[in-house]
């Protein structure tokens, strides 16, 4: 990053001064990273006039740095000194303007020019004074370190706390906000009505200032376009048919939008593509379907990933399935005072992005108890899989293992013969896809009367905002596209369920309430 700095004043006034801010600068540990100071003494002799140097300079630097003395200098044909058409210009192009007055003593006094030209400048700056160059550098140095804060190069809060430069309210997406409240409302009794208007809504969650800045995380939350602000922030998903990143890739998204959209993807673009076990009716009417990886295990590794990452890393969240096993990929580190040991067992809750986090809690995604990793550990235990791994090297990766197989789909021949891979797979899918309608088929001869039984049950159920697990499990039946479709998709269209999340009706995060009691 090179922030061009134009030192400007009576060459012979500051002829010291300005020589020493010119090494000062460049070679200042930190301003030195940042910034390169302009001098007119140090441009090599030319055949343009020295005014079109001076004013071509100041139109290409990013900040005029003003040392205002008692003398005026050479004035032009108008009357008009170097050092004013240099902050006039300055002032016309709206660059970021610094000016430092020296404290006269004894009798000494400005030039009235000089005098004109500082009294115009307190008009429109903020301009400091001092009395000799120690005083002058302490204070160049205070004003370029509060520069580089305000333009975000340095931050003293966190990423999601920090204002979110050039963001307004117009990049606020309303219904996503309403649908934030929603749930939030659901699952965390949150207090705040929609019809109390997105700034207070925002102000609540410290998401925007009093003076109507918006933070980082606003943009995350609820951005209409977060990428366009943070080009990172996206999840990239990838699918392998082997144990290794090996091409062809079998599936590969790259999934934008507010976290909350982007986990949800995430999540479905896994689920969607692990392996699912349907069981026997031998003591009901339908089979359990069970999915290989418990979804709450994925759910938690994504969401852990992308609420705290490190937003300033120029990577991005990955979720990489690999034939036996699921690794999410995060740029970022452990907090400090959480080792890989501790993540097996309930710890104390240290979120990298606090202001981010909470909303992520009000909404049900995180519990903000410390349990994320250790839920995941449990989760696979119990669902008898091989132990979660924890892994800090350059980023942070959670490895889900998949469950042993000995059907490879024709996996081991990838290496030798990729078209023989594809062809195997393309086999299986269509295998899988035809047993899959045969059991459909089977299952529409289910009872008209028992279906319309348990509908009613689930009108009655959902007075209060339920999850479809939760609705499944009321009415004793499994999970599965097509009972959801029949208990649940039924209802929505007849209008006697209405879903809180209208536009994701595949969210992990979706509840469902009886219109009666929605009204």
């Amino acid at each position: 990053m090179s922030i061009k700095i134009f030192i400007s004043s009576v060459q012979a006034e500051f002829a010291e001064e300005r020589r020493k801010l010119f090494d000062y600068i460049q070679s200042d540990a930190l301003l030195g990273r940042f910034f390169i100071p302009f001098i007119f003494e140090n441009e090599p002799a030319g055949a343009k006039s020295a005014q079109a140097v001076y004013l071509r300079q100041v139109a290409e630097c990013d900040i005029y740095l003003g040392l205002f003395g008692s003398r005026y200098g050479y004035e032009d044909a108008e009357g008009i000194s170097p050092t004013e058409r240099e902050y006039d210009l300055a002032t016309a192009e709206c660059k970021h303007r610094l000016v430092f007055i020296t404290r006269l003593h004894g009798r000494k006094k400005r030039h009235p020019k000089q005098a004109q030209l500082i009294a115009k400048a307190e008009q429109s700056v903020v301009r400091k004074s001092f009395s000799d160059y120690d005083e002058l550098r302490a204070s160049v140095y205070e004003s370029l370190v509060r520069y580089l804060e305000e333009q975000d190069y340095i931050r003293k809060l966190p990423f999601d706390a920090s204002f979110c430069h050039g963001a307004t309210l117009n990049d606020i997406d309303p219904e996503k906000v309403a649908q934030f409240v929603m749930l939030a409302k659901a699952h965390r009794g949150f207090p705040i009505p929609i019809t109390a208007g997105i700034p207070t809504i925002l102000t609540h969650l410290r998401l925007m200032t009093d003076t109507g800045k918006l933070t980082n995380s606003a943009i995350l939350l609820f951005g209409k376009r977060p990428q366009e602000f943070f080009p990172t922030s996206s999840i990239k998903c990838a699918q392998f048919y082997s144990t290794t990143v090996t091409k062809p890739l079998l599936s590969h998204y790259k999934f934008n939008g507010t976290i909350f959209e982007m986990i949800d993807k995430a999540v479905d673009f896994v689920m969607s593509r692990i392996n699912v076990h349907v069981g026997t009716r031998t003591y009901s009417n339908t089979a359990d379907v069970t999915c290989e990886i418990p979804r709450e295990a994925v759910t938690e590794a994504i969401v852990n990933a992308v609420v705290h990452r490190d937003y300033a890393h120029n990577g991005s969240v990955e979720v990489r399935l690999f034939k036996d096993r699921l690794e999410v990929w995060n740029p970022g580190r452990l907090p400090y005072g959480v080792s890989l040991d501790k993540l097996r067992c309930m710890h104390s809750s240290i979120p990298v992005n606090p202001i981010l986090a909470h909303p992520a809690y009000l909404a049900g995604y995180i519990e903000e108890m410390g349990t994320g990793t250790s839920d995941i550990f449990e989760k696979c235990l119990n669902h008898g899989l091989d132990s979660p791994e924890f892994i800090q090297a350059e980023e942070f990766r959670v490895v889900i293992w998949r469950e042993r197989t000995d059907d490879d789909f024709g996996v081991n021949m990838v290496k030798e013969n990729e078209e023989t891979a594809l062809y195997a797979w393309e086999i299986h899918q269509k295998q899988t896809k035809r047993n899959k309608a045969l059991f459909a088929n089977k299952e529409k001869r289910t009872n008209r009367s028992d279906v319309a039984a348990k509908q009613k049950a689930v009108v009655q159920f959902c007075s209060e905002p339920r999850s479809s697990m939760e609705i499944m499990e009321h009415i004793g039946v499994t999970r599965q596209t097509r009972t959801v479709n029949l208990y649940i998709g039924d209802l929505v269209k007849a209008g006697k369920l209405r879903p809180l999340i209208p536009d994701k009706p595949n969210s992990p995060r979706q509840r469902y309430i009886s219109m009666h009691d929605a009204m």
